[in-house]
């Protein structure tokens, strides 16, 4: 029997409009290497979208391809990046930043954020030159690998302390579209742009077949970025694909309408296992539910649906992650419920 999988938000394809779009468009003559209509007008609605005409706008095919060639691209061979040590960048990435040559210094903290008293003893523990690297870039994932978000008084302060302290703030936006319909969430995309120097806006994990925006703010950062990108192999010759994509999640409202019902969809899943009597890990803020489960509930449940166990949380029970998607059956997710009452 197939199981039903909560693991992650990208086990369907895309949403049919971009399919259908992709076919309406697919015989129509175009301009290579993302220099086509669908792109460049997709590119003037996330300017508009962000209220900003100053940024750049590229796109290319996934996350981790995005984080490394942001990092090759604006750093310098000594410099270094610090993350939270739960960061995508360290603990699902294998390397890949580091493969550039980059040293990432790991930080710990309690909820997966990055704070400007974290980022200050990172600098103070890398402060031997010429003998350590120089911390020159600030990562930060919103939302975090647990679901958290930031709020607009903590990336103000975070900006602020990047750049009183010349150091680059970079935010992975993976699950952005999230973030932004989240009830919990005071940022906007517009906020977003004045306060970092680069971010990424995903659509492969809100809707999309794959595709991350890479959203350059600080124009001394833009020259050449195409150029590397050609060099680390992300550039496509029919980068058309990722514009027509991008264009129908933006022409109206589809990209966050996608990513409200992912929202609406992993609250109705949290209250079904907290009005059961379990707990959550935190408070549920995006499409991503961490559970404290018995791990008798666990094996119960896995006969009929997939999903991650990130941990014991101790002898009895564990931390597992549901995700909902845009494509979630609301149905499967009564049958999840129902499955607890069964065991």
């Amino acid at each position: 029997m197939n199981k039903y999988s909560f693991l992650d938000d990208y086990s369907e394809g895309c949403h049919p409009d971009i399919l259908n779009k992709i076919i309406e468009t697919n015989l129509i003559q175009q301009t290579a290497y993302g220099f086509d209509e669908y792109s460049n007008e997709a590119k003037q609605l996330i300017k508009n979208k962000m209220n900003n005409q100053d940024s750049e706008v590229f796109f290319v095919t996934g996350g981790t391809q995005a984080n490394l060639i942001i990092a090759s691209s604006i750093l310098r061979s000594h410099e270094a990046i610090i993350s939270v040590d739960i960061g995508h960048i360290l603990a699902r990435e294998a390397g890949a930043l580091e493969a550039t040559g980059h040293k990432i210094i790991s930080m710990s903290s309690k909820n997966g954020k990055l704070d400007t008293q974290i980022i200050q003893t990172a600098l103070e523990n890398h402060s031997f030159a010429p003998h350590m690297v120089k911390p020159r870039l600030v990562y930060i994932s919103n939302a975090t690998e647990l679901g958290a978000i930031y709020t607009k008084k903590e990336l103000e302060e975070i900006s602020r302390f990047c750049k009183e302290n010349s150091l680059y703030l970079f935010l992975d936006g993976a699950r952005l579209g999230a973030v932004l319909c989240s009830k919990y969430n005071d940022l906007s995309l517009e906020d977003i742009s004045k306060l970092t120097d680069v971010f990424t806006l995903g659509a492969t994990k809100n809707g999309a077949l794959f595709g991350e925006a890479i959203v350059i703010n600080n124009t001394k950062l833009v020259q050449d970025f195409n150029i590397n990108i050609k060099q680390r192999g992300a550039l496509l010759a029919k980068g058309r694909i990722l514009g027509v994509q991008f264009l129908e999640l933006f022409k109206e409202n589809l990209y966050f309408d996608l990513a409200k019902r992912a929202n609406d969809l992993a609250i109705k899943l949290s209250q079904g296992f907290t009005s059961k009597g379990y707990k959550l890990l935190d408070k549920n803020q995006t499409n991503q539910v961490f559970l404290i489960l018995p791990n008798s509930l666990i094996k119960h449940l896995e006969k009929k649906f997939s999903f991650s166990i990130w941990g014991k949380y101790n002898e009895r029970d564990s931390i597992v992650r549901l995700v909902t998607s845009w494509a979630t059956d609301e149905a499967k997710i009564d049958e999840l419920i129902k499955s607890i009452d069964l065991i």
